[in-house]
Formats: structure tokens, sequence, C-alpha cells
């Protein structure tokens, strides 16, 4: 008997072996996409962005929004960033890029028009769950559209069996946003900028233990957004919430990183570990230790990341890890643990919005999904 072409057709997908697998942030690391600097335009003016900076810093760039970023900036850590990619080859790991893109290009919805950010951060808009990739629904207007820098990556994934998912496109008109927000006092209740209008969240809220995942709700993450993604996932996965203490919460990954089975990371500033999730009692906590300061005053003013960003590392595997060089204190902190740091520069990418973990997204890790709570 013949087959029919849509039995054809599925016989051939289910043959597939998709490119995209990982389950957690610590299995053998074997290909990577790393975001790029070209085109990178100082976001838009807007609430939700300049709450999550000082108000001096915050009136800085708004005068200079929409505008790209400085040669001098972007020629700085495009030198650190062509190595950090070098050192990755070098360990075997497979680098992919995003297509350049001129983000200073304005584009409109039937609600607002802004002008685009950049790529620099594919941890941002792009969730991977085993095998599948999901696009995040962003609140900040100027990141729109960003996840179509990578669409032709995300096409190639898809032919090749990846699945390929998009959370619902949001609306992001005012109600969204808590009209006069305030950053909140250390001695006040905690509050967001982002109601309940509708689902957002950015992927680098979350982190992956295999059928459990830890978020945290942010600036850019509401509840709607964690609920979303907890349905989307279904039964077969766990989602935990992590408290902040910060009164600008904006990702999980400079205050809560998974390092290996049973070892985790935390902001002692950020976190109180008295109220982690119960699952993670019999686990190592790691207290980060206190970031070595930086002298280059241009860094200070320009970076949106704050102190932190010391706990922005990458795992290669359970045990190596690749971490800024200039923090020390974190790479002796590492080897006192156990782990093996391999110290690299990435510290003038901060003003793009991050480090290690932010700048790359796990595609493919050697590993299978576990259960590591029980």
């Amino acid at each position: 008997m013949m087959s029919t072409p849509s039995a054809t057709t599925e016989n051939a997908a289910e043959s597939l072996v998709s490119p995209v697998n990982s389950h957690n942030e610590w299995d053998p690391l074997e290909e990577v996409i790393v975001g790029r600097l070209e085109g990178a335009t100082i976001p838009s003016n807007h609430p939700v962005v300049a709450c999550n900076i000082p108000p001096w810093a915050a009136r800085l760039q708004g005068l200079a929004a929409g505008c790209k970023y400085p040669r001098m900036l972007i020629e700085s850590a495009q030198h650190e960033l062509d190595q950090f990619i070098a050192l990755l080859q070098s360990l075997g790991v497979t680098v992919t890029r995003p297509d350049a893109v001129d983000h200073s290009r304005r584009f409109s919805t039937p609600d607002w028009s802004s002008r685009g950010f950049g790529n620099a951060c594919p941890r941002d808009s792009m969730l991977v769950i085993g095998d599948e990739i999901i696009e995040t629904p962003m609140a900040w207007p100027c990141r729109y559209f960003e996840t179509h820098s990578y669409r032709k990556i995300l096409k190639d994934y898809f032919r090749r069996g990846a699945r390929w998912t998009a959370a619902p496109k949001p609306q992001l008109t005012d109600a969204l946003f808590e009209k006069d927000f305030r950053i909140p006092e250390p001695d006040e209740p905690m509050r967001y900028i982002l109601t309940e209008f509708e689902p957002v969240f950015d992927a680098a809220d979350f982190v992956r233990a295999g059928r459990d995942l830890f978020a945290m709700r942010s600036n850019v993450t509401n509840r709607m957004g964690i609920d979303w993604l907890r349905r989307h996932l279904g039964s077969g996965y766990r989602i935990h919430e992590i408290e902040s203490r910060c009164r600008t919460p904006m990702h999980i990954d400079t205050s809560f990183l998974l390092l290996s089975p049973g070892r985790v990371l935390v902001n002692p500033e950020y976190i109180d570990i008295d109220r982690l999730p119960d699952v993670l009692s019999s686990w190592d906590i790691l207290i980060a230790p206190e970031p070595n300061s930086i002298d280059e005053r241009l860094l200070k003013i320009t970076s949106m990341c704050g102190k932190w960003l010391s706990m922005n590392i990458l795992m290669i595997d359970n045990k190596r890890v690749i971490a800024e060089r200039h923090h020390v204190n974190m790479l002796r902190a590492l080897e006192k643990w156990g782990f093996e740091p391999i110290p690299c520069d990435l510290l003038h990418y901060a003003p793009f919005g991050g480090s290690f973990h932010c700048a790359t997204l796990d595609i493919r890790r050697r590993g299978t999904l576990e259960s590591y709570f029980h």
C-alpha cells in the first residue's frame, strides 16, 4: 500500500533528531547562540525601562534614547566578545550567531511606536526547554521584534526537528504598567511596575533543573507570565518562585543560579536563604562573594546591570565554568567549592545587558530530562 503524503511527512518528522536539547544549566555544553553588538541602540525612554535604573541614569538614558551606542563602547565590548567566542570554540562548543540588524529603525503597532534595542542577550527573548524553543512575550516595547534577528536560526532548527513556539504577543498598552510607579524603599512592601493585564516574561527570569524550573517575578515578568509558562509546560514540570529583595528586580541570573546537581549560587543581598523553596532543603546553598569593585567611570555610568553581574557565569559542564577575569573573588570562591573556573573578559558587555549567561542561549547540552527533587 502506498503511503499518503501526510503519512510520509509525519514519518519523516518522527525520524528527525532535534538539534535543540537542553534540560538544565550544567550538562556538557555542545551548542550555544551568542549575541551580537552590531546595530545596538540605546533603549527607548519608557517607564518599564527607566524603572530598573537610578533616576540620574534614567535621565541620561532618556536624552540618548533611540541613538546608536557610541563606537568606543562597542569596540571594547566587541574585542572581548570575539575572545569569548574563540574560547567557547576552543572548548569544542558550536557557536551560532543571529543576523546583524539596525535596531535604530522605528516600528509600530496600532497602539505605540518605538525603536529597537539590540540582540546582545539571546537569553532574554528565548527559553529552551528540552527540544523546544519558546519566544518570550517581553515587556520592553523596544524588544518587541527582537527575535526576528534569530528567525533564520529558528527556522533551521525547526526544519531539523526542533519544536518552535511563541508565547502570545503582548499588546503593551498603558494598562500593563502601573501609573505613577516608583521604586519602593527598603522598608516598604515590594511593588512592581507590571500589572496582571496580560502575560509577559523574559526567559532570563527562569533557570532550569530538569523537570523543575525556578522563576522570579520582576519588572519584566509578572505572575500571569509565570502562570502561562506553567500551563504551557503541563504536569510534567514544576515551576517554583524565588522571592527577591531587590528593589528593582530584573532577571534571576544575578540573584539565583543553578551550578550543578545539588548546588545553587545565591546573592546574599537579594535572596533570603530561609525563604527559598522547600525543594532546595537538601541542596548546598553557595553564597556569592562580594563583587570586586569596578574602577572605570564609564562602565559605572553606562551599565544597566549592577555590581552582581559577577554571578552571571556560564557552566560548560558540572565542573568547568566561565567567569569574569576581573571578579577575582568569584573565581576564588568557585575554585574553593570544587569547580574549575575559566577566566575570561566580558566586563565591557555590561552596557548592552549582561555578561556570559546573558550573552548566550544554551541550544544543546548532552543529557536527558531528569528529576533532581523528590
